[in-house]
């Protein structure tokens, strides 16, 4: 789609396969990218996707609502709360041993992740709106991070396991949660620096 909309206007960078393409957001999840359409561009950008200065905040609906009042949440190996009620998960993350499509909690190897959220919205303590921010960027890192804590995504086939909304608590809401065709995540605020003006840029 993006070669047919920008007509060889793309940068070169990641040859035919991917030209222009800076960063990724797993398949089915929704929001933003950027992309860039000169070699410049992608080298400015792709040194601040490097230096984790790009501002990256994701809203998801999780199964429950995270609190630092919880003792399971306090006791769980990464996990603490900063103030604010801001919950932060930190570990690191490595494919997993069996299943080479998923990534997992580790602690020996693997890359150095950082998860930081917060409950925008309580759905009546069965779910909760949160929105996300990460301080650098592994694949699937809200996903698994989320589902480590205990509050996968809604819609989550990989990570989510097999919680369902209660239909007694929420009708038909519910239904259409359990239903939902791919994890509940969109990248929704995305900021950096203009590589060639050096203007602060910011798209919601």
């Amino acid at each position: 789609a993006l070669l047919h909309h920008c007509q060889g206007q793309l940068s070169g960078i990641g040859g035919v396969a991917r030209p222009g393409i800076v960063h990724r957001i797993d398949k089915d999840t929704s929001g933003l990218l950027v992309v860039a359409k000169s070699d410049r561009a992608h080298h400015g950008l792709a040194r601040q996707f490097e230096e984790h200065s790009v501002t990256r905040h994701y809203l998801a609906v999780v199964h429950g609502v995270p609190s630092a009042a919880d003792p399971r949440l306090r006791g769980l190996q990464g996990v603490s709360f900063e103030a604010g009620g801001i919950l932060k998960i930190a570990t690191h993350l490595a494919r997993h041993k069996t299943d080479r499509q998923r990534q997992a909690v580790v602690w020996q190897e693997g890359r150095h992740a950082v998860t930081r959220a917060r409950v925008v919205e309580d759905f009546k303590g069965a779910a909760s709106l949160m929105e996300c921010w990460l301080e650098t960027g592994r694949t699937h890192q809200i996903r698994v991070h989320m589902a480590y804590a205990g509050h996968g995504l809604i819609g989550d086939q990989t990570y989510g396991g097999k919680r369902r909304l209660p239909e007694k608590l929420f009708g038909p809401a519910a239904e259409l949660a359990n239903s939902f065709p791919r994890q509940a995540l969109h990248a929704a605020t995305l900021g950096f620096e203009h590589p060639v003006t050096g203007e602060e840029l910011e798209f919601t």
